[in-house]
């Protein structure tokens, strides 16, 4: 997917660089928007200042861009971000991308009205999950969109470092700070099987 699906974000392990996911093109870089994600976009509920948090090579940043928003990807992976920056040039959209800790959205000093997160959610737990539940209700103002795109429990097979959620991890992840609009089975396609990865779709407002 267009986030950065297995990396912990943290960029101080040398075993798992942020780099290492995009030395070849991985599974979930579809070149284009996940298409739940694209639906978002073609219903008008993307708005104001976007952020694509784990943008990875920055295709929903780019949406967003393209429907005149004004858009941000942050990812840790500089390859990919300079892929994202080649992207963006290419297309014609104007797109800002940081390499920034998903953690440690308070210190960009800035709000925004939508957060997409396509593949990020899943990688945190305990304290990380925490942090980055805090980060995220520090950037997003009351009123406020996050869209969240991850792995569902009922997906079969390990996948490294990501956690399967279930509704309920999802449901006591936003219990403070936000409401919680739907929760609905979804794909996340991947390029090496055509049934793609059983997801969810969160989306949730900023109370």
């Amino acid at each position: 997917m267009t986030g950065s699906t297995h990396h912990p974000h943290s960029g101080t392990n040398a075993a798992h660089r942020p780099e290492d996911l995009y030395a070849t093109r991985p599974p979930w870089d579809i070149g284009g928007p996940q298409p739940a994600f694209l639906a978002l976009a073609e219903a008008g509920v993307l708005r104001g200042r976007v952020l694509d948090v784990g943008c990875g090579t920055g295709e929903h940043a780019i949406m967003a861009a393209r429907l005149g928003l004004d858009a941000t990807g942050v990812d840790l992976a500089a390859n990919a971000l300079r892929a994202a920056e080649g992207k963006a040039h290419a297309r014609g959209c104007a797109v800002r991308f940081l390499r920034h800790d998903a953690r440690r959205l308070a210190e960009l000093g800035e709000v925004f009205d939508t957060v997409l997160d396509c593949g990020l959610f899943h990688l945190f737990d305990g304290d990380d999950r925490a942090a980055y539940g805090d980060a995220l209700r520090s950037v997003v103002a009351p009123g406020g969109r996050y869209f969240m795109l991850g792995f569902s429990d009922r997906q079969p097979g390990e996948w490294g470092r990501v956690h399967k959620l279930t509704r309920g991890e999802i449901e006591a992840a936003f219990a403070g700070g936000w409401r919680i609009d739907s929760m609905e089975p979804a794909v996340i396609d991947i390029t090496t099987d055509p049934d793609g990865i059983r997801a969810w779709l969160v989306a949730l407002t900023r109370i």
